[in-house]
């Protein structure tokens, strides 16, 4: 019998973030309600922009600028 995913897991989608100095992040959220349409996984840049501007006024570090998104793999644990 398949699980049903709860309704929190089905709300994002998560995103692993390459930066122009090289560092990395992994399953960045993005609420999958913004994706889609003509535009794909495009508004995803924006939201993490955004979410990375909060985070360096709340830490008082700058982050590097985006190089690339890239949807994250489906894992399944075991």
């Amino acid at each position: 019998m398949a699980r049903n995913r709860s309704k929190s897991e089905a709300d994002f989608v998560l995103f692993d973030v390459l930066y122009e100095d090289g560092s990395r992040t992994s399953n960045r959220k993005v609420p999958g309600s913004l994706l889609g349409g003509f535009e794909g996984d495009e508004p995803a840049h924006g939201i993490i922009e955004a979410q990375d501007a909060e985070i360096a006024e709340r830490s008082g570090r700058v982050r590097s600028k985006i190089k690339s998104i890239t949807r994250s793999a489906k894992v399944k644990a075991k």
